[in-house]
């Protein structure tokens, strides 16, 4: 008859045994999930979306976008048509000139004189300034001019490689393509109409109308310089 002392010490043998078995079945070879130097198994996390790398596909914080729609030219008179678009969500106005800057090939700063109204350089962009409103998605377009005439050879003349537009004083300007080079020869201004609203029932026009006649000699004539 075995005694209850040791009956007991052989009780304690077998769970200490038990529990020893339990511990080496839970590490079986080549299970190493939690020991330092393995990272834990994550789910792959879904890409974020990407973004748009087009500048057309967001709006400016200005809410308008700027654009040129192709030149034309005659006789040494040039063209360059612009467009503004509301591409905001609230009305936009206007009320006046297009504000102008011109820089060369290293994009340094061209000095000239902006002719609002552009009537030292043709006739039929003389309309006077108004008060444009634009709904979202409404246009308003104008009119960049100049001349390609030289009146002084010995004065260099001026090529303009790059073009800025803003809406109005103060406003930040737009890069726009001036589809090819702005050659003022050695005139030393440039003229732009007005701001009017586009109908909207006429598609954006792919490149301006081509302007009247020139009021003055053309490029092959040297006229007196009438800069100032």
């Amino acid at each position: 008859m075995i005694s209850p002392e040791i009956a007991a010490r052989q009780a304690g043998r077998s769970l200490a045994v038990f529990a020893s078995a339990l511990a080496l079945g839970a590490c079986t070879p080549g299970d190493h999930r939690g020991r330092s130097g393995d990272a834990p198994s994550r789910p792959p996390t879904a890409p974020s979306p990407g973004v748009s790398t087009d500048p057309l596909a967001e709006c400016p914080a200005s809410g308008v976008r700027i654009r040129s729609t192709g030149s034309d030219a005659a006789m040494g008179l040039r063209a360059l048509g612009l467009e503004l678009v509301n591409c905001g969500d609230r009305p936009y106005q206007l009320n006046g000139y297009p504000v102008l800057h011109v820089y060369d090939e290293q994009r340094e700063p061209i000095m000239l004189r902006v002719v609002n109204g552009a009537k030292e350089i043709t006739s039929g962009f003389d309309q006077p300034r108004r008060k444009v409103t634009l709904a979202p998605d409404e246009r308003a377009t104008a009119v960049v001019l100049w001349r390609n005439l030289v009146t002084d050879s010995t004065v260099v003349a001026s090529t303009g490689k790059f073009l800025t537009v803003a809406p109005a004083a103060g406003q930040p300007p737009h890069e726009v393509d001036p589809d090819g080079p702005v050659d003022l020869g050695n005139t030393g201004r440039i003229g732009v109409s007005a701001w009017k609203k586009a109908d909207p029932s006429t598609p954006a026009p792919p490149r301006p109308a081509r302007p009247p006649g020139p009021s003055a000699a053309p490029s092959s004539v040297s006229p007196p310089d009438s800069r100032l």
